[in-house]
């Protein structure tokens, strides 16, 4: 793994538009280590425009963007060698047959991953001789990622490298993206599925109007984002002054309705070893007790105040 990040992006800004230029990305600064980040945000957030900058296809208006410590635009040619990119849409020929482009793409590199193992893991075996616009949309998709892999790359960008996939291919996508982690490549990936950055990230950076507005690990965020929930029922009217009392400074108790409690904080395995304490010493016997963890959806649509979107 490499000691220093493997993208560092510092005052970025990118506008559209001649006559009012509306700016996608507002002075967006981010730092993706190795391993895998994935990148969250609403549509219009500014993330794809952010990793299209990242991979030399798009030249910023003001900012610094390092990518293996080299700059996309002015060292574009140095870098094209060292990473790997998946776009949302495009970047195949529609003429081509799906495994004279992935054979083709491996040629192009010093040491390409075995091809026929490559197409057997992304379950492309069946559609080698099709043509690419032929392909299924999930066909395709995995196409691209085939592609974006195959050279052995120090880094790969992927735009939502599962959208459309059932969840047989998802899954297999995620084992493949694994193992590039533990072979030493990093991931940068975007995509609208939380279940899929939690699974795979290592950190997280959620976007929002072209700025990063939180960035860390699921669980970091999952705990500095929303408060988890223990919920327990017993009798009506139980003494919650003697309870807080008894739980970590922080902690809230309330009685939503008679005889269902709720309790907020940093729960932990002694919280909750305190709740069960309390209970037996004044004589509670709860009818059922559970921890709701709060997800990255959840922690999402609290910064975000939106839907997410595909």
């Amino acid at each position: 793994m490499r000691s220093e990040p493997v993208l560092q992006v510092h005052g970025l800004v990118k506008r559209y538009g001649k006559k009012s230029p509306r700016a996608a990305v507002d002075g967006l600064d981010l730092v993706a280590e190795a391993g895998i980040t994935a990148v969250l945000g609403p549509n219009g957030a500014g993330k794809t425009t952010t990793v299209e900058i990242c991979e030399g296809y798009r030249r910023p208006d003001a900012g610094t963007v390092r990518v293996l410590g080299l700059d996309p635009v002015r060292q574009a040619a140095d870098l094209r060698t060292r990473i790997g990119v998946m776009l949302q849409s495009g970047g195949v020929y529609s003429g081509a047959r799906a495994e004279e482009m992935l054979r083709h793409v491996a040629g192009l590199h010093a040491h390409p991953l075995d091809v026929p193992a490559l197409i057997d893991r992304l379950g492309l075996g069946g559609c080698g001789r099709t043509t690419y616009r032929r392909l299924s949309g999930g066909q395709q998709q995995r196409l691209a990622l085939a592609m974006a892999v195959v050279g052995r790359p120090e880094l790969v960008f992927l735009d939502e490298p599962t959208a459309g996939l059932d969840p047989q291919a998802r899954r297999a996508t995620w084992d493949l993206l694994r193992e590039l982690r533990a072979d030493g490549v990093s991931v940068v990936l975007t995509t609208h599925h939380m279940d899929e950055a939690e699974q795979l990230a290592d950190d997280v950076a959620v976007i929002d109007a072209g700025k990063v507005i939180a960035h860390g690990s699921p669980d970091e965020l999952c705990r500095g984002g929303a408060e988890n929930t223990l919920r327990f029922s017993g009798r009506a009217g139980l003494d919650l002054v003697s309870l807080l009392k008894a739980l970590p400074v922080g902690s809230r108790a309330d009685e939503l309705s008679p005889g269902a409690y709720r309790v907020t904080g940093d729960i932990d395995p002694h919280l909750l070893a305190t709740v069960t304490s309390w209970c037996a010493q004044h004589g509670v016997m709860p009818d059922r007790i559970s921890v709701e963890r709060h997800t990255l959806e959840d922690v999402f649509l609290e910064l975000t105040g939106r839907e997410l979107r595909s």
